[in-house]
């Protein structure tokens, strides 16, 4: 039974493959990612991808995304770019969890370079059931960042 989750996915060259095992992994599990970038290119720019998967979770309120390049960091700089886009690189599930809760992130950034397949599907899988606090200094603060994105 598909998941009602929207599911954005955005790779360059470098985290193309992790990209790749994710998107079957999401399969497996009844999700329907969009992969915004299916083409492998030697290459590209990372903010590209960043941006179309920006977009469509700015679009859709509901919606995840999840950026993959070499570290991670270069999307994750990338797609924090956008209003209402809250964009964390996870190296772990605790982190994955953390920025859920805390920050009520939308888009996860992972690294193809640092994160082997195995964790990397074990941290989406965090990401994706974990659910914003509701606790009043977090939803404080993410109302603050939402102003910051405001300012531009």
């Amino acid at each position: 039974m598909p998941k009602p989750i929207p599911l954005y996915l955005g790779a360059d060259h470098a985290g193309f493959a992790l990209k790749e095992a994710i998107k079957a992994d999401l399969w497996t599990r009844g999700y329907d990612p969009v992969d915004v970038s299916p083409n492998l290119v030697a290459g590209d720019d990372y903010p590209l991808a960043a941006r179309k998967v920006a977009m469509a979770v700015q679009k859709d309120q509901a919606a995840f995304g999840l950026l993959f390049c070499g570290t991670g960091h270069g999307m994750d700089v990338a797609a924090n770019r956008f209003r209402g886009v809250r964009a964390v690189v996870a190296r772990s599930e605790r982190d994955a969890k953390l920025s859920r809760e805390h920050n009520h992130a939308n888009v996860l950034v992972l690294g193809g370079w640092v994160t082997k397949p195995a964790a990397a599907k074990k941290i989406v899988a965090t990401f994706l059931k974990t659910k914003p606090s509701k606790t009043a200094r977090h939803v404080r603060r993410v109302k603050q960042l939402d102003q910051m994105t405001d300012n531009r």
